[in-house]
């Protein structure tokens, strides 16, 4: 069977997350059924990442096994005719290898979050964004950050139902930014690592938000990385602003 590798985009807010669901809509199941449109029968795909409630895919990778010796065009094409309305994209395909495999093969996922600031409601970017009235000093943000670079015990920025065997991870990125968005004035926060415990990214966030607002010290967060302690963690951030933006291989799948 024919493997794929899928390159996805997608709006999270009418999905209940990335993964499969029994009685709520997901991108797996809207990818799935399209599939099931082309050729009859269940399919399973597989992703590089589990995306939340309403959080953005901008570079997701999936795969999936056909039946049949698609055309990598004319298969991205039929799936996009058949995922109509949902506001779900396939960006990319590419025929690899059986063995490949979108999760296991990858090396690296990198997040993007976004903070739009300014006080008039969001319009066009609304759930796309978390909003803020408030400013945010972004050296203090970076200064804060620059404590959870390297590899850690994550348990502070683990969320409690998170399934990871072990909280160890190694953060390779974790960078600050403000930007000039065409709604107003954002912040960006770039995040890279080979895999990520659940809702790690967001309670980073939540985290130096505080920071930025001059609720807490820089120092403060590596006090809370250090207590291994889920209650010194900073508010979790809402999923709208955050985006699965790219997942490295040790080969670009779609390079032609």
């Amino acid at each position: 069977m024919p493997r794929f590798a899928l390159k996805v985009e997608y709006h999270g807010a009418p999905f209940a997350g990335w993964q499969r669901q029994k009685d709520q809509p997901s991108v797996q199941g809207a990818i799935e059924d399209a599939l099931a449109r082309l050729e009859p029968g269940p399919h399973t795909i597989a992703a590089a990442g589990r995306t939340d409630t309403g959080v953005h895919g901008l570079g997701q990778v999936a795969h999936c096994d056909m039946a049949k010796a698609w055309d990598p065009f004319r298969l991205s094409e039929a799936l996009n005719y058949h995922l109509k309305p949902a506001p779900v994209a396939i960006v990319d395909c590419a025929q690899l290898d059986d063995d490949w495999h979108a999760r296991f093969s990858a090396i690296e996922r990198q997040y993007l979050f976004r903070i739009l600031i300014r006080r008039a409601p969001a319009t066009h970017d609304a759930g796309q964004v978390w909003q803020l009235s408030h400013d945010l000093d972004v050296a203090a943000m970076q200064e804060a950050a620059d404590h959870l670079v390297g590899q850690h015990d994550f348990t502070t920025f683990r969320s409690s139902i998170c399934q990871a065997a072990s909280p160890l991870k190694t953060l390779d990125e974790l960078r600050v930014e403000r930007v000039q968005g065409f709604s107003g004035p954002e912040i960006h926060f770039h995040v890279r690592a080979r895999s990520f415990l659940h809702n790690q990214v967001r309670s980073f966030v939540g985290t130096l938000e505080r920071v930025g607002a001059g609720a807490w010290d820089p120092v403060d967060v590596k006090d809370a990385l250090e207590a291994c302690d889920r209650a010194a963690c900073g508010p979790v951030c809402p999923g709208h602003g955050l985006y699965l933006a790219r997942v490295g291989y040790p080969q670009d799948p779609f390079a032609s």
